[in-house]
Parts: structure tokens; C-alpha cells; sequence
């Protein structure tokens, strides 16, 4: 049995991002995920907003992180060809009261590195720079870095170039058990067993589960709920990330665009006790239609094409947990809220310091390759190359998704890229058919067969997202037939 140097539990942003900063190094890394897809918990539903980095207190760990991490995404974003736009973000003043807050928060993170903070209170200068704006502002606090990403793409961008560099991705392994032994790691799941000298527990909402497996249990996670409304495509266009002035609590509820070309409003923010509650409810959606109006009057509800909602993990320090633990190799990487996604680089690097005091080998492989090719997508061919691409392969001609002209060859190569599609929602969430105006009544069942066929697996095997998730029980004449034999013809 293979004896990993470092074993990373959870394939979210954060553990695909750090398997992605460990690659480069002469380690043997494997990561380990519970369900049948890398990014599949809270980083799915992440509003995918990279904070400029103001919004916490100066003594908490993640506004230096967040800070931090900002800076590290142009780089990232050029080295790993995902999609991320700066576009700059307002926090709105919509009372004269709430101006001060705004500038004591300018001059705080300016000092602390933030750069080109604004604090605008001509109207017209506003108006021009966000028409969609309600007239009620009365000034804003404009932060050019911030910027907004996809972040499943992001994360499978990462866990494809730290697969191209060597480390190994298990999925569908849920973790039961730890044993630490002789500075050894034995963590059994339900099917294998794998062995390391290091752990990192980036299990999200289940980081405490993890770290009571080998006794540790100093901290406290609280699952919270943030429901949204996903807008289509041409209901309206922002140029900025709004939010309102934050509370105490939460940064508020935002509306934003994506790099999609979408418009969302939301999250509102809901403490639960159930980690699996990803229901949207009546109560929520007025609650953050109420909330994305005070910014932008007159949402355009007809429009709306998708409600979610989405969990994430909150500790009770409401500060990140990134500790080297009194377990020796054991490090916890936890209670990883918002801004969680703009920090994930940052963390990554945090961890290998770590790694480093452990006596890892942190020295740069010869043959590390921190590029990872842009996907090829057909909306972004002219019309000759797409002919020449058709001509080279047919399947790039034959169009699945309508809503978003999606043809087959992308949903291929989805499938068969490093860390590849396995279910519908990860061909969804990696190329996009079905999150266009029909959400996938059109193409859900050529993508389950192209699944079917490429995974040579029965189409009844085909799973919408994990365990217990078929689409299709069996053929409609093996029922009838069955039905006949047990006398229930009508």
C-alpha cells in the first residue's frame, strides 16, 4: 500500500487548492472527497465574489488571508485560464449615518494594503459608473479590486492542474475512520484504505467529524444557510458587485452579475442544525428579494430562472481555523466562511509554512507545470475555426444544449479531462448544459447518455449528483413486462 506524504480530506475550493500549491513540490499527495464530485458543498453554491478584503476585523486571521489572497488571483487566473473578471465593487450608503463607517472603513484597509479604495459621494459620478443603482444611495465605497470568478470552475481548474502534476484524487470516499500510529495515518473510508504521514482536513462542514476522529475537538461548526435567485442571462446588466453597508453579522444581501453574464441576488443568512438542508423556502426568497430591492428597485422576478440555496460552515470564533495541531502531521484547515473563496491562496500557502515545521520536503519539482490548458468552448470560436473544428470532429457541430449552445464535444471532453465528469451535475457544472432558461428540459437526456456511452454504464446508472440520485429506474417495457408477470395489468 502506497504510504502518502500528505493526504487531503475534502475536495472543495479550499482542498483542491491546496493539492493544486502542493503539486509543485516532490511530495506524493492524494486527496480524498465524500461524493461523487469535487466541489460539490459549499463551494457550488458560493456567490463567487473575490472580496477586496475590508470586511473583516483587523485582529481576525481572515482579513489577512482575504487580503492576501486577492492579490494572488491574477496570477492564478492567467496560469489556470479560469474565468475571473476585476470589476470592482460598491458597498452602499443608503443613509447619511452609514457614511462614516464607510470612510473609517477606507482608511483601515488602505492602511492595511487594500489598494485604490474610494469613497465616492457625487451621485452622478455613481449613476454613470452603475445605472441599475437605486436613487436612494447616498454614497458609495468603491473598491476596484474586487472581482467575481465561477468557483466550480475555479476548483476544477485546480484539481485538473494538481492532477497533471502528479497528485491522485479519490472520490467517493467518505471518511469513517482515523487511526494515528507511529506518525503514520490510517484513514479507512467505506470502501478502501489509505495511509500518510500528514493529514489536512479541509472537510468543510464535516472538519469537526474529521477532527474528533484522531481526538481533537477544540472548536465548534455551525451550518448556515444562504438561499438565492439566479436571474437569466438578458434580465438586466450590472457593471459592479453591490452590496449594502455590512452588519455585524453578514456582509448582507448583495445583487451581482457572473462571469456567465447572469445576475443573482442573495444570500440571506439562516443558522440550522441539519448539514444536508439545502431547501429554499418562501419566507427566504421574499426575505432576499426584499433585501436586493433596496439596491436595485424593481427586480425583475419574471425573469429569475433558478432558486438555490447553499451551506457553509461557520465557527464559533467566526474566524478561519488554520492550525498545526498537538496531533503531530495532523492539520486542521476549518470554520473556512466567507471570504473563504478569495482567501483560498493564501490558506494554501499558510499550510504549506505548516508543512514545512512537519519537515515536509517543500523543494520545487523539475518537471512542475503550473499551467493548465483553457478549455475549449465553441461560443468562443469564430465561425472558420468552428468550421475547421467540425470538419476535424463532427461532435463539435452537434449542438446538446440549446439554452446555451453547448455541443457535444465539450461535454466529452468535460468527461474525459483529469479529475472528469462522472454525473449529470458534474458535466453541468464544468461546461453548463442545463443552466440556461429551460434548465436542462432540452438536454438532460442526451447528456445522460453521452454519460451512459462514455462511461459504459446502463443509463439507470447515471447519477444526477451522488448515492441515491438515479434519474432512470429501468426501460418503461421491463416494467410493463414485470407488471404482466405480478398480474398488475390494468
Amino acid at each position: 500500500m502506497t504510504v502518502y506524504d500528505i493526504i487531503i480530506i475534502g475536495g472543495g475550493v479550499i482542498g483542491c487548492c491546496i493539492a493544486r500549491t502542493l503539486s509543485k513540490y516532490d511530495l506524493k499527495v492524494a486527496l480524498l472527497e465524500k461524493e461523487a464530485d469535487i466541489a460539490s458543498g459549499t463551494t457550488k453554491a458560493n456567490s463567487g465574489v473575490v472580496h477586496a478584503g475590508y470586511a473583516s476585523p483587523r485582529e481576525y486571521v481572515k482579513r489577512d488571508m482575504c487580503i492576501k489572497g486577492n492579490k494572488l488571483y491574477t496570477q492564478a487566473a492567467e496560469e489556470l485560464n479560469f474565468p475571473f473578471q476585476r470589476i470592482g465593487s460598491f458597498v452602499v450608503a443608503l443613509e447619511d449615518s452609514q457614511i462614516k463607517k464607510l470612510e473609517e472603513e477606507r482608511k483601515l484597509a488602505t492602511q492595511d494594503g487594500v489598494p485604490g479604495l474610494e469613497l465616492i459621494l457625487d451621485k452622478e459620478k455613481i449613476k454613470y459608473m452603475e445605472p441599475n443603482l437605486t436613487d436612494e444611495a447616498v454614497g458609495v465605497l468603491h473598491a476596484p479590486s474586487a472581482g467575481i470568478v465561477s468557483p466550480y470552475e475555479m476548483t476544477y481548474a485546480l484539481a485538473e492542474n494538481a492532477a497533471m502534476n502528479g497528485v491522485k484524487f479519490f472520490r467517493n470516499q467518505k471518511v469513517r475512520r482515523i487511526k494515528h500510529q507511529n506518525y503514520v495515518f490510517v484513514i479507512k473510508t467505506k470502501t478502501d484504505e489509505f495511509k500518510s504521514n500528514n493529514v489536512i482536513n479541509a472537510a468543510g462542514l464535516y472538519g469537526l467529524k474529521i477532527s474528533k476522529m484522531v481526538g481533537l475537538d477544540y472548536f465548534k461548526l455551525m451550518p448556515r444557510k444562504g438561499e438565492y435567485i439566479l436571474f437569466d442571462r438578458n434580465a438586466m446588466h450590472l457593471n459592479k458587485i453591490l452590496f449594502p453597508t455590512p452588519t455585524k453579522v453578514s456582509k448582507g444581501i448583495l445583487v451581482c452579475p457572473t462571469v456567465s453574464g447572469n445576475t443573482f441576488v442573495g444570500p440571506n443568512a439562516l443558522n440550522i442544525t441539519d448539514k444536508k438542508d439545502i431547501a429554499t423556502t418562501e419566507a427566504g426568497l421574499k426575505e432576499i428579494l426584499e433585501g436586493g430591492n433596496k439596491l436595485v428597485p424593481n427586480m425583475p422576478v419574471r425573469a429569475s430562472i433558478r432558486n438555490f440555496a447553499g451551506l457553509r460552515a461557520i465557527p464559533g470564533t467566526y474566524d478561519f481555523i488554520i492550525d498545526s495541531t498537538d496531533v503531530y502531521g495532523f492539520i486542521n484547515v476549518v470554520g473556512i466562511l466567507s471570504p473563504g473563496l478569495t482567501s483560498c491562496y493564501a490558506i494554501a500557502e499558510r499550510v504549506v509554512e505548516f508543512l514545512e515545521l512537519l519537515g515536509a520536503n517543500t523543494k520545487i519539482k523539475e518537471d512542475y507545470n503550473p499551467m493548465r490548458p483553457k478549455p475549449e468552448r465553441f461560443k468562443d470560436f469564430t465561425k472558420e475555426e468552428l468550421d475547421r473544428k467540425i470538419k476535424e470532429d463532427p461532435a463539435w457541430g452537434r449542438i446538446i444544449c440549446r439554452c446555451e449552445n453547448i455541443p457535444e464535444k465539450e461535454i466529452l471532453n468535460a468527461i474525459h479531462a483529469p479529475v472528469g465528469a462522472t454525473t449529470v451535475d458534474g458535466v453541468k457544472f464544468r461546461c453548463r448544459p442545463g443552466m440556461g432558461r429551460c434548465q436542462g428540459g432540452f438536454c438532460r437526456p442526451r447528456v445522460i447518455e453521452i454519460l451512459s456511452r462514455e462511461l459504459n454504464i446502463p443509463y439507470e446508472d447515471v447519477l444526477k449528483r451522488g448515492e441515491d440520485t438515479n434519474f432512470l429506474v429501468a426501460k418503461t417495457k421491463e416494467i410493463a413486462l414485470l407488471r404482466l408477470k405480478r398480474g398488475e395489468n390494468e
